[in-house]
């Protein structure tokens, strides 16, 4: 129930923080909103207010707004009429600025989530190299480190800052290195070979070596601003660290396999909600420049397709025809499924079938 209730609540506020990014703009530029729906077609219920149809729909693997005079997810074919609230009757600039409110609302929470975190929590921050968190079943649990030691060296090399330490260590994956440390005033040393494992590194993935150790850390408060800045700053890195993956799955460096879906974030979400608020507030953060990014791409009825098409016709001067629009659309929905497909198919055999 714990997992059912955090999955429900994680990808329902940030599906509807998306759409109500496309929702307001559209609004503010004068565009007529005939549908909010969470969810893709069919749709199952809800109330029309005004001229909007609030609903929630079948597949509940995101969510649309459906704007008059656009071809989007619905696949409506109702013909334009050239009325001034259509979404092809405003300028360029307006309905850029309709599409690209989504994602910015996901950026803009991840900023905020992110942010709120580190103005509650303070920001952590290591001094020395003072062990916090011995991994278990890892070499250096291993040879015998425990929290609270201190490494003093490695490889004969003198170390006072951990991130000296991890640099050695992370140069060498499956290689052996000589780790000295202390504790309570007497000395240890071992030999141990290192775990290889891929991990961020200056916002790329490599594979680097690991003993399976980690800093104690320690906090410090900070101000509104400060937060608001390491927000932006966090959500900088991780984008990159998105699109580094992104690429190496699009070029074929990484599997496939690696895509999630819904069950992992289900099973991620009721991790995060066992363990504390302050980690689901982390995992939506972190969803959520995914929902940004993963809606950027240039597949057709994601925001990336319709970019696309402003994009053409900013260049051909006159719109893309209905039924080119209509084609492509449906192109894109049956990529959209097949994508769902595949990480449903990637989600059943890691949760399930994983040993």
């Amino acid at each position: 129930m714990t997992t059912l209730l955090a999955t429900i609540f994680v990808l329902g506020v940030l599906v509807f923080l998306h759409e109500f990014g496309h929702f307001i703009v559209a609004k503010i530029v004068g565009v007529r909103v005939n549908r909010f729906s969470l969810g893709f077609p069919p749709r199952l219920i809800g109330k029309k207010i005004g001229e909007t149809d609030y609903c929630i729909s079948a597949i509940p693997l995101g969510g649309y707004v459906k704007l008059a005079g656009m071809i989007d997810e619905s696949l409506d074919k109702t013909p334009l009429r050239g009325e001034p609230w259509e979404f092809q009757s405003k300028p360029w600039l307006h309905r850029l600025g309709v599409i690209l409110a989504g994602p910015l609302s996901n950026y803009l929470v991840a900023i905020l989530l992110f942010a709120g975190l580190v103005l509650t929590k303070g920001i952590g921050y290591v001094k020395d190299t003072t062990v916090g968190e011995v991994i278990s079943e890892y070499p250096a649990e291993k040879a015998g480190i425990r929290v609270g030691d201190r490494i003093v060296a490695i490889n004969g090399q003198p170390v006072t800052r951990w991130e000296d330490m991890t640099e050695i260590i992370h140069s060498r994956p499956n290689q052996e290195v000589t780790v000295e440390w202390e504790r309570d005033g007497q000395k240890f040393v071992a030999v141990i070979h290192t775990r290889a494992q891929k991990a961020p590194v200056d916002g790329d993935i490599r594979e680097i070596g690991l003993i399976g150790i980690g800093p104690k850390v320690y906090t410090r408060k900070v101000g509104l601003f400060s937060a608001i800045g390491y927000g932006a700053k966090r959500t900088v890195y991780l984008t990159k660290l998105i699109y580094v993956s992104l690429k190496k799955i699009i070029t074929g460096t990484e599997s496939i396999r690696s895509l999630g879906g819904p069950l992992i974030i289900a099973k991620l979400a009721g991790e995060s909600a066992r363990t504390g608020w302050d980690s689901v507030f982390a995992l939506m953060a972190f969803l959520s420049l995914n929902f940004a990014i993963l809606n950027l791409l240039p597949i057709p009825a994601l925001d990336g397709g319709h970019m696309l098409f402003l994009i053409i016709e900013g260049i051909i001067r006159r719109p893309v025809p209905t039924k080119v629009k209509m084609i492509i659309q449906q192109i894109g929905m049956v990529i959209i499924f097949a994508l769902i497909i595949l990480v449903l198919f990637n989600d059943i055999r890691n949760v399930f079938l994983k040993k």
